[in-house]
C-alpha cells in the first residue's frame, strides 16, 4: 500500500546475496602459543611432504584467488615477524605456513542490502539524457560481520535500469603506511574524548603543525618511559591506548586501478569498526573549489558500541576514513547534505535513536548543537524516525527519504521536503509511506523491513534503490512531481 496520490513502481531488479563470493582474511588463533604448536607441525613434516600438500591447497583454492600465494606469503612473513622463526625455510614451506593462517570469508552469505546510489565520476560513453551510476551495498557474512561493496549500473534514456553482474574475484585495498595527521584536529578530537591531560599536553608539544603516525607512536612510547609518567601509571597507559586507537580510526585505502569496482570490498580494518561497516550514505558533495567529493556517513560497531564515521574518496580508488566527534556525532543515521549551506557543513543526526536534528558545522569532523526538526507523528511511524540517505536538492526544497518504524517494528519509507535556504524549516511532509513492505518483501533475515540509504533523481524520476527484509535488494521509481505534490 502506498500513498493514493502516488503512484510508484517497483523494478523485477533483484541483488541478492551470493555465499560464493569469498575474500581473503587473516586466521588468527587466537594466542601465540596456539600460532607456535601449529607452525611447529609444519616444520616437523619432511620436504617430500610439504609439497604435495601445498599443491593440494592451490588447486582448491587458486582459481578462486589468483594472487593467492602472495596472500601466504604475507601471513608468512606477518607469523614470522611474530614467532622469529630460527633457520632458512624453502619457499613451498614458507607458503605452506603461510596458507594456516588464512582463510575464506563469505561476503555477503547472510545479506546484501542497505543500497546508496551516486552518479559515477565516468560519464563517457553514456548516451544523451542517460546516466551511469555507482551502487554501494551493505554486505553482511559470518558473524553478523559487515563490510561495503560496489556495483556499477545504467539509468537508460527510456528510463530503464540496470545494474551490471558482479566481478568474481574480491580484494580488500592496501592501507597507506605511516599516514599525515594534521595536530589541531587531532587536538581537538582528543579533547572531544575527554583526553585532554598533562599526557597529552607533553606528547603533542613535541608534535609538529602535521605528523605522521610513527612520529606518534614513538613518542607515546617515549613518554610513557619518562620518569614523571610513573605517577599515575595506568591512566598514562589508557590515554597513549586511547591516543592511538585514534590515530588507527584515522586512515587510508588504496585499490589497484585494475580492480573492478564490483572487486573492492572495504572491510572493517580500524578498532571501532571490529564488528562492521554499516549503512553507508554515500553523497556526491560539491566543494566549494568546484572539485566535487564523494563523502559517506556509516556506522562503525566494534561489537559494544556504534558510533557514526565518515568515508571521503575522489575516485573510488583512494579512500580515507574520518572519525566524527560532538554531541550530534552519537548513535546512527547522519546524513551529510550534497553542498555547504551558509558557507557551513550541514548533517542530519538521529543522536536520540528516535526523533531527526539539523546540525551545522565548520568542520566535517565535528558536530555540536543539534537542532530537532522532526519527530514522530503518525502511525507508520510511532516508534522512531531517520533518514534514508543524503538530502536530495531540487528546485522546490531539499528532499529527505525518511524511514519510520511503527507497530510490529515494520520499517516504511516515506518523505519530506526541507526548505532550501533553511533546512530546519519542514515545508512538506508525507502522511503515508513511499514503500512499505509487500507480502514477498517480508520475509528475510530481519522480516517487515525495507530500507534505502540513498536515492537520485534523473529528470523527472527519483530513483529509489532499496533492500527488503534486510536481506537483498531492488529498486523502486517514481516522478518527482508526483512525491513532492503530496506533501502536505
Amino acid at each position: 500500500m502506498t500513498t493514493q496520490s502516488i503512484h510508484i513502481t517497483r523494478t523485477t531488479i533483484a541483488l541478492r546475496p551470493d555465499p560464493s563470493r569469498v575474500l581473503l582474511r587473516p586466521f588468527r588463533p587466537g594466542y601465540v602459543q596456539r600460532t607456535r604448536r601449529i607452525v611447529a607441525r609444519i616444520l616437523s613434516l619432511a620436504e617430500s611432504q610439504v609439497i604435495p600438500l601445498l599443491n593440494e591447497v592451490l588447486t582448491q583454492f587458486s582459481a578462486r584467488h589468483p594472487k593467492i600465494g602472495d596472500a601466504f606469503l604475507q601471513r608468512f612473513e606477518q607469523v614470522n615477524k611474530l614467532l622469529a622463526l630460527d633457520g632458512e625455510l624453502s619457499p613451498s614451506r614458507k607458503l605452506l605456513i603461510g596458507s594456516c593462517f588464512v582463510c575464506e570469508f563469505s561476503l555477503e552469505a547472510a545479506a546484501l542490502f542497505n543500497p546508496s546510489i551516486v552518479p559515477h565520476p565516468d560519464q563517457s560513453g553514456v548516451p544523451p539524457d542517460g546516466l551511469r551510476f555507482i551502487l554501494s551495498l551493505r554486505a553482511t557474512g559470518e558473524g553478523h560481520v559487515s563490510s561495503i561493496t560496489f556495483r556499477t549500473g545504467m539509468i537508460y534514456p527510456d528510463g530503464r535500469i540496470e545494474v551490471m553482474n558482479a566481478a568474481g574475484h574480491l580484494s580488500e585495498p592496501c592501507q597507506v603506511p605511516n599516514p599525515l595527521y594534521e595536530r589541531a584536529i587531532f587536538e581537538r578530537q582528543l579533547a572531544e574524548l575527554g583526553l585532554t591531560n598533562p599526557f597529552t599536553l607533553l606528547t603533542m608539544n613535541k608534535l609538529g603543525p602535521s605528523f605522521h603516525f610513527e612520529e606518534l607512536r614513538r613518542l607515546v612510547k617515549e613518554e610513557l618511559q619518562q620518569p614523571s609518567a610513573t605517577d599515575g601509571s595506568k591512566g598514562n597507559r589508557n590515554t597513549a591506548n586511547a591516543m592511538r586507537r585514534l590515530a588507527e580510526s584515522n586512515y587510508e585505502v588504496q585499490f589497484s586501478p585494475e580492480q573492478e569496482l564490483s572487486e573492492r570490498i572495504i572491510f572493517p580494518a580500524s578498532p571501532s569498526q571490529r564488528n562492521g561497516i554499516e549503512d553507508a550514505r554515500f553523497v556526491r558533495f560539491q566543494n566549494d573549489g568546484g572539485t566535487p567529493v564523494y563523502y559517506a556517513t556509516f556506522t562503525a560497531y566494534d561489537g559494544r558500541a556504534v558510533k557514526p564515521e565518515l568515508l571521503e574518496t575522489y575516485d573510488f580508488l583512494h579512500f580515507r576514513f574520518i572519525t566524527l566527534d560532538g554531541p550530534a556525532a552519537q548513535n546512527k543515521g547522519m546524513a551529510i547534505f550534497p553542498r555547504k549551506i551558509n558557507g557551513r557543513y550541514a548533517m542530519l543526526s538521529r543522536h536520540d535513536n528516535e526523533n531527526l536534528y539539523l546540525v551545522f558545522s565548520d568542520n566535517v569532523h565535528f558536530w555540536h548543537e543539534p537542532k530537532l526538526i522532526l519527530a514522530p507523528a503518525f502511525q507508520w511511524e510511532m516508534v522512531q524516525i531517520g533518514n534514508c540517505g543524503s538530502p536530495i536538492e531540487t528546485d522546490a526544497g531539499w528532499l529527505v527519504l525518511s524511514h519510520g518504524v511503527g507497530p510490529m517494528r515494520q520499517y516504511s519509507i516515506g518523505a519530506f521536503l526541507l526548505d532550501k535556504n533553511d533546512p530546519s524549516r519542514v515545508i512538506g511532509r508525507l502522511r503515508e509511506p513511499l514503500l512499505r513492505p509487500t507480502e514477498n518483501e517480508r520475509r528475510g533475515y530481519v522480516p517487515n523491513v525495507v530500507y534505502t540509504c540513498g536515492a537520485l533523481v534523473h529528470g523527472d524520476q527519483l530513483i529509489i534503490p532499496y533492500a527488503y527484509a534486510d536481506h537483498a535488494t531492488s529498486f523502486a521509481t517514481v516522478t518527482l512531481h508526483e512525491v513532492l505534490s503530496a506533501m502536505q
